[in-house]
C-alpha cells in the first residue's frame, strides 16, 4: 500500500517538475488568485521576454547546475559516492519532513547548505541509496547561463526564453516556472510569500493554472535536477 501510495505522489511531485514538456503548447488556464498588483508592477513574458543568448558562462564544475547534477552531486550515484567526494568537513543533515510526502538530506559546508538530497519520506537513504533529486537554494550554483537561485525570472529569460508559470492543485499547489529553451530535466520554483503566487492568473480557478504574467521582481527560490530512470 505504501509503495502504490508513494508511486501516485511521485507521478505528480514529477509530473509538476516537468511541465516543460507541455506547458509551452498548452492553452493558458486561469485564475485571479484575487491579486491586485499594478500592471506596472507584472510582466506578460510574452510581450516583454528578452532575446534568449547562446552565451555560456564560465561556471566551475563544483558550482555548476546540469542535467547531471549540481556540483559534486550527481544523479545515479550512491549516497555513499557523494560522501567519498565531498570534503571531510561536509555535514549531512536530515530533514523530514521536507515537504509533503518527501524527506531530504542537507549537504552542508561552512555553516551552508549546498543542496538537498531528496528522497520518498516512505523510504530510508542508505549510503547504498541512488541520487535521483537535488535541489537547491543556494546562489553559489547556477546553470552554464548564469541561472539560479536568486535570479529574477525576468533575467533568466534572456538565457532561456519565454516563461510559463503554473501550478497544479493535486500536487500542493506547487508553483513551477519554465521556460521555453530550459534543460528539460532542470525545474525551477519562484520565491513568493506563503500562500502567494508569483504569477497573476485570471479566474476561474482550474485543477491546473497557467500563466505568463508574473510580477516583474519575482526571483527563483529552487533549481531542482531530476532523473528519469
Amino acid at each position: 500500500m505504501h509503495k502504490n501510495y508513494f508511486n501516485r505522489k511521485y507521478q505528480l511531485f514529477f509530473a509538476a517538475m516537468l511541465v516543460t514538456l507541455t506547458a509551452c503548447n498548452s492553452p493558458t488556464a486561469t485564475n485571479s488568485n484575487t491579486d491586485t498588483s499594478s500592471s506596472n508592477n507584472t510582466i506578460n513574458s510574452s510581450e516583454n521576454s528578452p532575446s534568449p543568448t547562446d552565451n555560456n558562462t564560465n561556471v566551475d564544475a563544483s558550482r555548476l547546475i546540469s542535467t547531471q547534477g549540481i556540483g559534486d552531486a550527481r544523479l545515479g550515484m550512491t549516497y555513499a559516492e557523494l560522501k567519498k567526494t565531498l570534503d571531510s568537513k561536509t555535514t549531512y543533515e536530515v530533514k523530514s519532513p521536507f515537504m509533503v510526502d518527501f524527506d531530504a538530506i542537507a549537504v552542508n559546508q561552512d555553516g551552508k547548505t549546498l543542496y538537498y538530497i531528496i528522497y520518498p519520506a516512505v523510504e530510508t537513504f542508505s549510503n547504498s541509496s541512488k541520487i535521483e533529486t537535488i535541489t537547491t537554494e543556494n546562489p553559489d550554483f547556477v546553470t552554464d547561463k548564469g541561472v539560479g537561485a536568486g535570479t529574477k525570472i525576468k533575467d533568466a529569460q534572456a538565457a532561456y526564453g519565454k516563461a510559463t508559470l503554473g501550478y497544479h492543485t493535486q500536487n500542493e499547489s506547487r508553483e513551477y516556472v519554465t521556460f521555453a529553451n530550459q534543460p528539460s530535466d532542470i525545474s525551477f520554483r519562484p520565491l513568493t510569500p506563503p500562500g502567494r503566487f508569483a504569477g497573476i492568473y485570471k479566474s476561474p480557478l482550474q485543477e491546473y493554472n497557467e500563466t505568463d504574467k508574473f510580477k516583474q521582481d519575482t526571483a527563483i527560490k529552487s533549481v531542482s535536477v531530476l532523473s528519469r530512470n
